[in-house]
């Protein structure tokens, strides 16, 4: 047998079961809409009011921004701990990846990304 039969195989076999996870409620279910089910649910408690607003589209690049940050921060402890055995060519790799996050921070920066206003 080929190699790659088994992977062929697990992939078909996750394909097919996706397939049937998404389609088969929407064959299979009873679609009896009313307008109790159509409302939000708000964690139970009952809406007092109209909602205030959107939130800024700023509050979701901050957000963005700090997950991107907090990932690429996050790289750093596995390179330290393998720091020894990489020896000169993980030092070099690390520092273009510490450069290129400092070209990004500075044009965020630039563009006034960190500001709150």
């Amino acid at each position: 047998m080929n190699p790659y039969g088994p992977v062929a195989i697990y992939l078909v076999v996750a394909l097919a079961a996706a397939l049937l996870f998404t389609f088969l409620p929407g064959l299979l279910g009873k679609a009896k809409p009313n307008p109790h089910k159509q409302d939000a649910y708000e964690c139970g408690v009952e809406p007092t009011s109209a909602v205030s607003g959107r939130f800024p589209v700023r509050f979701y690049l901050i957000a963005m921004l700090f997950v991107i940050f907090d990932v690429e921060a996050a790289s750093f402890y596995p390179w330290a701990v393998q720091m020894h055995a990489l020896r000169v060519f993980g030092l070099l790799e690390m520092i273009v990846f510490v450069i290129v996050l400092a070209i990004g921070y500075a044009y965020v920066w630039k563009k006034g990304g960190f500001q709150w206003r």
